[in-house]
């Protein structure tokens, strides 16, 4: 296997197996023909055709149309319909930077196949000998999603209501106990994105990624029963791990290689390089 194998993984998507979903006329998900199916029993909530899912024009702003959809979210969600509740709330949106249309649960975003954002943190060390380790977490048991697999050092969703370095302050106290004062030292490095095919649906997710260089005496720890432990490891070996395996969350390792490509670990002789760069943003 190798690197592409990562953007391959992620980039699954067959737009044939979805409608689209649609508010006032702007597309904001894709839904499977069997879940659309399923909101026909919510006329009130949802416009259903044969080829497409509109949200039902008599819900006319931000308000209605949250409280609509949450109603028949949990109405699915008692029915065993949809993964565990996380109560946390996503924009729903056309695009980034676009005003929301209403905010939807978290557990039902792939469902729907709405656009999804996220801050991931790759949390490394410069060592004495000018080489670099990365910080790396493992993946509780309990985890629904992915659970043992290798993680970013910190890693979580863009929820409503928060702006993206104030995600990456919360994220990095729930996940490795990093101070404020730390956190906000994470640098901005660019975004990645991908649309992955899943049981659950769709996910068209974009992930801004970060770095931040960490004291040599530092030890990150979980607060939130995510992680269950953290490694440092130097980056060949994790660049090794990655190339040969899938012992990484699926995301994870496209913003894995998207650091190795910034920090000359994949230098531009790879014979993958420039397909990679254009892999990492769908």
């Amino acid at each position: 296997m190798s690197f592409l194998d990562h953007i391959a993984a992620c980039n699954n998507h067959d737009p044939t197996n979805f409608n689209p979903f649609r508010v006032e006329g702007a597309e904001v998900g894709a839904i499977r023909p069997a879940v659309a199916n399923r909101l026909r029993d919510f006329p009130d909530v949802f416009t259903v055709g044969d080829d497409r899912v509109d949200l039902a024009a008599g819900l006319s702003d931000y308000q209605s149309r949250t409280h609509a959809v949450d109603r028949v979210l949990r109405q699915m969600t008692a029915d065993d319909l949809m993964p565990p509740w996380r109560d946390e709330n996503y924009p729903v949106v056309e695009g980034y930077g676009k005003d929301a249309w209403f905010e939807m649960e978290r557990a039902a975003v792939p469902l729907f196949g709405v656009r999804a954002f996220g801050v991931h943190i790759n949390g490394y060390v410069r060592r004495a000998d000018g080489g670099i380790d990365m910080w790396i977490g493992r993946r509780g048991a309990d985890r629904t999603v992915c659970p043992n697999m290798l993680d970013n050092m910190v890693a979580g969703g863009q929820p409503v209501g928060l702006s993206l370095m104030e995600n990456v302050v919360k994220e990095c106290g729930e996940e490795a106990s990093i101070p404020p004062e730390i956190a906000r030292t994470a640098v901005s490095t660019g975004a990645i994105s991908y649309a992955m095919e899943t049981k659950g649906g769709l996910k068209p997710d974009t992930m801004f990624c970060y770095d931040m260089e960490l004291p040599a005496d530092f030890t990150p720890v979980n607060a939130d029963g995510e992680i269950a432990e953290f490694y440092r490891w130097p980056v060949e070996e994790i660049a090794r791990i990655v190339d040969e395996t899938f012992d990484f969350k699926f995301n994870c390792n496209l913003v894995i290689v998207d650091f190795l490509i910034r920090h000359g670990i994949i230098p531009p002789e790879h014979p993958d390089y420039i397909a990679l760069l254009k892999g990492l943003h769908r």
